[in-house]
């Protein structure tokens, strides 16, 4: 169970912000729709989109740990030193570096076999333990109703896009929508991964941000690249260091069977560059499939060149887990402030799941009664944090590491002219601000 996670107070609402920022950013336009599909769909239509037929990765056993994993990730997983030595058990292996040359030989069923025989365990150490590779599909099998056999298997979604384009008619017509258009989701999908690694990096569990774009067939191109440089805008337009993003390229022979092109917007984690999402140019495969599969037509009616067509697909589909996770590093500092660390995470004020803290300076002298009346009136607009417990600074502290943008302290002055100290986190600048003025200034810092 090591690949499913459980979020938190303040994980559930960051969470939940990154999915509202997506959601607006892609939705608040008026060539974008919303849908929200079910999760258990008619398993035909997981032979339609591929996954029954491709949905497979080569997982290999260690006998002697039992230890498992996937074939086609072992490259990164053994020693340099193992890779040499293995490598010389081989006349001539295609590639320029070390693990060009180990995957090459994992790729060709020939080698892979021979080469599991000299190699030595990642996890134990055992040399030649490995059983041969066999196909694993990665989709969650259930029943349909009370009898559990063949004839009612049904898949939890491996992914959220099948649902868009079996919908694709429905919101065409209903919208009144005109190519181009898109369709958004955020959803649950679930994947039997082999081995679960890097935190929320893979989980079997997960979420997805996806939106198919449907476009008339020879303007995908034009599209594609739109979609690429206003995805990698939106992780930088909440914070995300530019430095630290880049587009990976997929090469033409390493393209996914629906493919005419792609690439994947990475993020770079402390484990090394990871995607976190992708952007694909999935021609016309899709409806195409589904056409067939199903017998109903897909075609789109042209009513400007008054002809019908199957739509290419633009898909721009966020892991918001991996998104998360990436938010989350990339907002943590660590400083020296006054001869101590100061830990203090800098999300974007739209991502910080508390957006303000309210603190009585003391709990006496009428300070505690202000404070709690500014906590009722900024709750129905902010999600206020309310602390009263230890000194001042110690209470800044701790909204730092919750990466809280702003802390409220009522204090004597407040008693005096109806004011109070607003601090801000990455500064730590404070201001005086009126206590009638407080919604207005928040809504203003944290738009």
């Amino acid at each position: 169970m090591n690949g499913c996670w459980d979020y938190g107070p303040l994980g559930v609402e960051l969470l939940r912000n990154i999915k509202e920022e997506w959601w607006k950013a892609m939705t608040y336009r008026d060539d974008v729709e919303g849908l929200d599909a079910a999760i258990l769909m008619h398993p035909r239509v997981w032979e339609a989109s591929g996954h029954v037929e491709n949905f497979t990765d080569p997982m290999i056993d260690c006998k002697q740990c039992k230890a498992r994993f996937r074939l086609d990730t072992l490259t990164e997983m053994i020693s340099d030193k193992n890779k040499e030595k293995a490598l010389k058990e081989f006349d001539s292996v295609e590639g320029e570096t070390l693990d060009d040359k180990f995957t090459a030989l994992l790729e060709k069923p020939e080698t892979a076999q021979k080469l599991l025989d000299i190699i030595n365990c990642p996890q134990c150490g055992n040399k030649g333990a490995f059983t041969q590779p066999r196909k694993f599909n990665l989709m969650f099998k259930t029943f349909l109703g009370p009898v559990e056999d063949s004839n009612n298997v049904i898949y939890l979604r491996p992914e959220t896009a099948q649902g868009i384009y079996v919908n694709f008619l429905n919101v065409a017509n209903s919208s009144r929508q005109k190519l181009p258009f898109g369709i958004a989701q955020i959803g649950k999908a679930f994947r039997n991964e082999i081995n679960t690694k890097n935190f929320l990096f893979r989980t079997r569990e997960f979420e997805q941000m996806e939106m198919q774009y449907f476009v008339k067939p020879g303007t995908d191109k034009e599209f594609y690249d739109y979609w690429k440089d206003i995805r990698i805008q939106w992780f930088k337009s909440l914070g995300m260091t530019p430095s630290k993003l880049r587009f990976h390229d997929h090469p033409a022979d390493k393209l996914a069977h629906y493919a005419k092109e792609a690439t994947d917007i990475e993020y770079e984690f402390p484990f090394g560059w990871g995607e976190i999402e992708g952007i694909h140019n999935r021609t016309d495969y899709d409806l195409s499939r589904h056409q067939q599969y199903s017998g109903k037509s897909q075609q789109y009616y042209d009513d400007v060149s008054k002809e019908k067509y199957i739509p290419y697909i633009i898909e721009t589909s966020a892991g918001a887990s991996r998104s998360f996770m990436a938010f989350l590093i990339d907002a943590y500092y660590e400083e020296e402030v006054k001869g101590e660390t100061r830990s203090v995470l800098r999300f974007h004020p739209k991502l910080a799941p508390i957006k303000a803290a309210v603190l009585p300076l003391v709990n006496k002298d009428g300070m505690p009664e202000i404070a709690r009346k500014i906590e009722s009136d900024l709750r129905p607009y902010f999600k206020i944090f309310y602390d009263d417990k230890g000194a001042i600074g110690r209470r800044y502290r701790r909204m730092d590491e919750a990466g809280t943008p702003y802390c409220i302290t009522v204090d004597t002055q407040t008693l005096e002219d109806n004011t109070v100290t607003v601090r801000e986190r990455d500064s730590m600048e404070q201001e005086r601000v009126s206590i009638d003025k407080l919604v207005a200034y928040l809504q203003e810092k944290l738009i």
